[in-house]
C-alpha cells in the first residue's frame, strides 16, 4: 500500500513538473532527448520531465538599439550615426537551432549594415534621404537574418551627429541663404512699389483735375493734425502765370 501511495505521489509530482503554460505571445520549442521534435502553441502544455525540454521564444515585435557608430561618408566627412531595429521571430525553431543568440546576432548585423550603407553615400544624401537609406539597411539585415527565422520589420536612423566645425559652417550657410532671400524679397517689393507709383503718376497726369483733387485731399489730411500750421493757397492759374513769366525772363536773357 505504501508503495502504491509513493508511486501515486511521484506520478503527481512528475505530472505537475511537466505541465507548462505558454503565454499568447510565446512559442515553445521542444527538444526530446536533445532532438528537435516540434513547436508548442499558447495554452496549457505538457512535456515529459527529464526526457523533454521546452525553450520559450518571444514572437512579439522587438526593438533593439544600434549604438552610435562613427562613419566616414563618401565625401570624407566623419559623422556619428545611431539607429533602432524592429524585428519579429517568424520561425521559433530556427531562432533556437540556427543561432545561439538571435537578438545579439541581429544587432551585430545591423551595426555592420549601418556602417556600410552610410559610408557609401554623401553627407547631403545622408541628411536628406534618411528614409531611403534606412530601407536599404533593412533589406540587408532582413536578408542576412532570414535563415534564423527573423523578420526585420523596420530600421530607423535616429540621430546624425555632425562635427562642430561642420555645424558652424552649415549655420553660416543657412544664415547667408536667409539674408539672400530677404534681399531678393525687398528688391521685388521696391520694384513693385516703384512700378505702382509710376502708374499712379501717369494716371494723375492724364486725368483732368486729378492733381488738384489730390492736392485738396492732402490739405484736408494736414488740416486735421493737431500741430500749428499756416497754409497759403494760390490758384493754379496764378502759379501757371508765374511760371510763364519766369520762362519769359530767361528767354530774353
Amino acid at each position: 500500500m505504501e508503495i502504491l501511495i509513493g508511486i501515486l505521489v511521484a506520478a503527481i509530482i512528475i505530472f505537475f513538473w511537466g505541465v507548462k503554460v505558454i503565454d499568447q505571445y510565446r512559442r515553445g520549442v521542444v527538444l526530446t532527448l536533445g532532438k528537435y521534435t516540434g513547436v508548442k502553441n499558447p495554452g496549457l502544455r505538457f512535456v515529459v520531465p527529464v526526457f523533454q525540454k521546452m525553450i520559450m521564444v518571444d514572437v512579439r515585435s522587438t526593438p533593439i538599439d544600434v549604438p552610435k557608430q562613427e562613419v566616414i561618408t563618401k565625401d570624407n566627412v566623419t559623422v556619428n550615426v545611431d539607429a533602432v531595429v524592429y524585428f519579429r521571430v517568424k520561425a521559433p525553431e530556427k531562432s533556437v537551432l540556427e543561432t545561439t543568440n538571435y537578438v545579439y546576432a541581429t544587432s551585430q548585423f545591423a551595426k555592420a549594415a549601418l556602417r556600410d550603407v552610410t559610408g557609401n553615400v554623401n553627407l547631403d544624401d545622408l541628411l536628406s534621404k534618411r528614409d531611403e537609406i534606412s530601407n536599404q539597411i533593412q533589406e540587408i539585415v532582413d536578408k542576412q537574418t532570414n535563415p534564423w527565422g527573423i523578420d526585420v520589420e523596420a530600421v530607423k536612423i535616429q540621430n546624425i551627429e555632425l562635427p562642430q566645425d561642420m555645424k558652424r559652417a552649415m549655420a553660416k550657410q543657412a544664415e547667408a541663404d536667409r539674408q539672400r532671400r530677404a534681399t531678393i524679397i525687398n528688391a521685388d517689393g521696391e520694384r513693385t512699389a516703384a512700378k505702382t507709383l509710376a502708374e499712379a503718376a501717369e494716371t494723375l497726369s492724364n486725368a483732368t483735375g486729378a492733381i488738384n483733387l489730390r492736392t485738396l485731399n492732402t490739405l484736408e489730411r494736414i488740416s486735421q493734425e493737431p500741430s500749428q500750421k499756416t497754409m497759403v493757397l494760390f490758384p493754379v492759374e496764378i502759379l501757371d502765370s508765374l511760371r510763364g513769366q519766369v520762362r519769359g525772363e530767361h528767354t530774353h536773357k
